[in-house]
């Protein structure tokens, strides 16, 4: 929940009192979002990829390519277990495009704060992950087609666990102000 308060220099200012999750497929601005919000709230923001990636001091695309995708599934449990039992204080959360899509994770998720899903055509998707500086494992070696026909499949097998987000937000002209406006509306009811 966010809560108005006084801050000293009389501005209004918000206070986040649970976690804030971020789902939505890869490309859809689940980190950029997040820090933004962060930012804003002047609260932790964690990557859960990253989070992964430090603990155990090795890439994503290397968990996959050493260890396969079951491996980095029990891996990103283990990591978001750990994270919403160790902070205590609210923070905004970035999860893998697929996490809340696997072991029952999305119960987790919605146990322990906001879940949002960033809902984004998948069109927009490929012209945004086309022209990223990360490499995505599950993209490598696809055809412009096959990378389009990928998104679309995965979207629809996803979108059932997606669509159990607390809040769902357009992710095509999405801003920090939008965003806060959404989250807003959504506990003010």
């Amino acid at each position: 929940m966010i809560r108005r308060g006084h801050a000293q220099n009389r501005k209004e200012e918000l206070k986040l009192t649970e976690h804030i999750f971020f789902t939505g497929f890869m490309g859809c601005g689940k980190s950029t979002h997040g820090k933004k919000l962060a930012k804003v709230l002047k609260v932790e923001f964690i990557d859960l990829d990253d989070y992964i990636s430090s603990k155990l001091k090795i890439t994503i695309n290397e968990i996959f390519e050493k260890h396969g995708e079951d491996y980095f599934r029990t891996e990103e449990k283990n990591a978001l277990t750990e994270i919403c039992n160790a902070k205590k204080n609210p923070c905004i959360i970035s999860l893998g495009g697929g996490t809340i899509c696997f072991n029952n994770l999305v119960d987790e998720v919605n146990k322990n704060g906001l879940l949002i899903y960033i809902e984004t055509a998948p069109g927009i998707l490929k012209q945004r992950l086309q022209s990223s500086k990360n490499i995505r494992p599950l993209l490598q070696g696809k055809s412009d087609l096959e990378v389009l026909n990928f998104i679309k499949n995965k979207i629809i097998e996803r979108e059932i666990h997606y669509k159990k987000a607390n809040l769902i937000v357009n992710g095509l002209n999405l801003t920090t102000p939008l965003l806060l406006k959404s989250i807003e509306e959504y506990y003010s009811k």
